[in-house]
């Protein structure tokens, strides 16, 4: 031990008699917090200078027309950027900022299209298209500058955004809250919608069959007109016939009406004569019934009876004909007409059947009626005939039934003149005018069958055309049924689905809650969207600035500098003094680095303090965690260099490098590649930057204990190992470094 301190001793006294030795190890005291001090400084608080850092500014954008308002989104955020104070901002053209980036003095370029504002705009479009900002960066320039002009880039957008949002939002919220006053104002129609929705519902099921049965109906509707357009030619080839038969029967008609006329006055006669001849007969008779009768003039008289009846019985004939011709005539054109309607015509519109040009029934019975009575009137005539021929007989044997069959035949005679002369009016009453008026009647109903049938025959062209049309458009019904059947599937599952999600809303939600939700006030709406999160910055062990932040790290990074500077310029073995160990010798050198460092430590300690003013929340500790790092630090180098000599140096710059990259100084742990993540737990920067983080943002004792215990295992390890392999391993490394000072490259 006495060793030690005289070595130590000896050490300071060299220094103190030494004026040289003195001042260069001053230098090695303050020149380590040099390297603090300038780091600490130069970075005390970078981003408050970004103003200072030149960024082009090109706006390109033309502006745009939206809703018949002009908008011009790049002017807009040019005067907003010459507000801004954030960076150096240039305003000029592409060809000039460009040249500027490309040269350096950009160290950046944003670009504002030309279709800025027109993609803006598309906000309202069903396909909006999100606008572009060019950002430009000269990446060679400087590592951090494009990271802090990207971020100034972001601030632009973000500010766009924000302004964009807010404003799109606020458009929004007025529609919203127009959208709730109409919806307050229909809220029975949106009520009774559900109620339609539901019974469409219900009854989708039975239009499925509804559409299926028309589907159906379609198919058999578009064979009956496949069928109708097949008769159509027959159709009208009946027409035409119908035509021809009318007009032949109306030309029968106009005949048999011509020869009723001439025929009527020829019957007047006959029945006429009739009437007279039966008159004369019974005057006739009349005259017989004398008793004084000349029965030699019988014959004579017989002769002229008889005479006279035939030609009364021949005009009964007469007339019976003409009434048989008249009903076999019109028996006959009433079948030719029923065989012509009987042909099938289809049209697709009824049309008045045409009566039958024949008599009716009336007329028929009044025909029947009067031909039974000239049958009548005949056997009555013949009956007289045959009676004159007994007039011979009976007035030769019975005179007195001459009387009684005189009386007969006078009254059968009167009779007969009586029925003529019934028939005679009821021909001229009844007969007559109705057979003419029937003509008549079918003469009109044939004119207006023949005006049917020729419209008919004029409208057939036009049925036909619209049958066609209407079959093409039974076709295009079918297609629009298929595809209805088809759909319904889809149909009934969306109206299904939306029923379901109308009981699910009334369920959850109240109708009159989101008209509220809607009525909200517009600006305060498109406020809160303007910002709506607000950062609540909360710093738990807030730092004033990123000097304040780097000043753990470059105070830890000096205190090994200074060791490592103190070991290249000061030796580690003892001269002048015999009878030492190489032990004594470690401890006694020791000594004399710790307390170099010591000094250093306070020199950079208290600068940090007093001459950057760093901000520290524990200023004693601060020094203290410093003597203790400083204390670690040295022991480390002096033990590599006292063992391994020149070798220990370069381990120790080794060690310095690791320990940069890998502490986590300056980037967090989690940031770092997988091999510095690695070996940090096994630095003594990494305990030693965290020790002195806890003196300058706040205490967490915990932390502090765990860094002081690392940092203790370091240094007795290295302590051990110099103690221990000093001795051992100084043989060796001395003589390689007798070898490398041979070479003349190394002293």
């Amino acid at each position: 031990m006495k060793n030690i301190i005289r070595i130590f001793l000896k050490d300071w006294r060299s220094i103190g008699t030494n004026w040289v030795a003195a001042v260069l190890l001053g230098g090695l005291i303050i020149l380590p917090s040099l390297y603090a001090w300038f780091n600490i400084g130069a970075s005390w608080d970078p981003y408050s200078q970004t103003d200072q850092l030149p960024v082009g500014i090109v706006n390109e954008d033309k502006g745009a027309t939206i809703r018949d308002k002009d908008i011009d989104a790049g002017e807009e955020l040019m005067e907003e950027l010459k507000k801004n104070d954030r960076m150096e901002w240039h305003f000029s053209n592409r060809e000039k900022a460009m040249e500027n980036l490309k040269y350096g003095d950009y160290f950046a370029v944003i670009v504002i299209p030309n279709d800025f504002s027109e993609k803006l705009g598309t906000v309202i479009n069903d396909k909006p298209e999100k606008a572009e900002v060019e950002y430009y960066v000269n990446e060679k320039v400087n590592a951090i500058a494009p990271k802090i002009t990207e971020k100034g880039a972001s601030v632009i957008v973000d500010q766009i955004t924000s302004n964009f949002v807010s404003v799109v939002n606020g458009t929004i919220f007025d529609l919203f809250n127009e959208l709730g006053v109409e919806f307050e104002k229909d809220l029975s129609d949106i009520q009774q919608f559900e109620e339609y929705v539901f019974k469409l519902e219900e009854n989708l099921p039975e239009i499925n069959r509804l559409v299926s049965d028309a589907m159906s109906d379609s198919k058999d509707a578009e064979k009956v007109i496949n069928q109708v357009q097949a008769l159509l030619p027959e159709a009208e080839q009946i027409t035409s016939e119908g035509l021809n038969t009318i007009d032949d029967t109306t030309q029968f008609l106009n005949e048999a009406e011509g020869r009723l006329n001439e025929l009527a006055p020829q019957v007047k006669e006959d029945l006429t004569k009739a009437q007279q001849t039966a008159e004369d007969v019974n005057e006739f008779l009349t005259n017989l019934k004398s008793p004084d009768i000349d029965l030699s003039s019988v014959e004579k008289i017989r002769g002229q009876m008889n005479q006279q009846i035939d030609d009364s019985v021949q005009r009964i004939n007469n007339v019976q004909g003409v009434l048989e011709q008249v009903r076999s005539e019109s028996n006959t054109n009433a079948e030719e007409q029923g065989t012509t309607e009987a042909e099938p015509e289809p049209e697709p519109e009824p049309e008045p059947e045409p009566e039958p040009a024949g008599l009716n029934q009336d007329q028929k019975e009044a025909i029947d009626g009067a031909m039974t009575d000239l049958d009548q009137i005949k056997a009555q005539l013949q009956m007289i005939k045959g009676d004159t021929e007994k007039i011979d007989v009976e007035l030769a044997d019975k005179q007195k039934e001459v009387d009684n069959l005189l009386s007969s035949l006078q009254e059968k005679s009167g009779d007969t003149a009586n029925k003529i002369d019934s028939f005679l009016k009821e021909y001229n009453e009844n007969i007559e005018p109705k057979v003419l008026s029937e003509i008549a009647s079918a003469k009109n109903t044939l004119s207006n069958a023949r005006s049917t049938l020729k419209e008919a025959q004029t409208t057939i062209p036009e049925v036909e055309r619209i049958l066609t049309s209407t079959e093409e458009n039974i076709g295009e019904g079918q297609d629009i049924l298929a595809y209805m059947l088809n759909e319904y599937p889809y149909v009934n599952d969306k109206v299904n689905q939306l029923a379901d999600r109308i009981r699910e809303i009334q369920g959850e939600t109240d109708i009159n809650d989101i008209i509220e939700l809607l009525k909200n006030d517009p600006m305060a709406e498109q406020s809160f969207f303007e910002e709506p999160i607000v950062l609540s910055k909360n710093s738990l062990f807030p730092i004033q600035n990123y000097g304040t932040g780097m000043t753990p790290f470059y105070t830890v990074l000096s205190l090994w500098v200074g060791a490592l500077l103190l070991v290249s310029l000061l030796t580690t073995e003892v001269s002048g003094l015999e009878e030492v160990s190489n032990r004594q010798v470690y401890f006694g050198k020791l000594l004399t680095f710790i307390s170099v460092g010591f000094l250093q430590t306070v020199v950079v300690t208290l600068g940090d303090l007093f001459i950057l003013q760093v901000d520290i929340v524990h200023p004693i500790l601060f020094v203290l965690f410093g003597l203790a790092t400083s204390f670690v630090f040295m022991l480390m180098v002096y033990t590599l260099v006292s063992i391994f000599g020149d070798v220990g140096k370069a381990m120790a710059i080794v060690f310095l490098v690791l320990q940069i990259a890998g502490s986590g100084g300056t980037y967090p742990v989690a940031l770092l590649p997988e091999f510095f993540q690695k070996i940090h737990p096994f630095l003594p920067f990494s305990y030693a930057v965290d020790l002195m983080r806890e003196a300058v943002g706040g205490i967490v004792w915990a932390r502090v204990k765990e860094d002081l215990f690392f940092l203790g295992v370091f240094a007795i390890v290295f302590l051990l190992l110099g103690a221990f392999l000093k001795e051992p391993l100084n043989k060796k490394t001395n003589q390689l470094m007798k070898k490398s000072r041979k070479s003349g490259l190394f002293h």
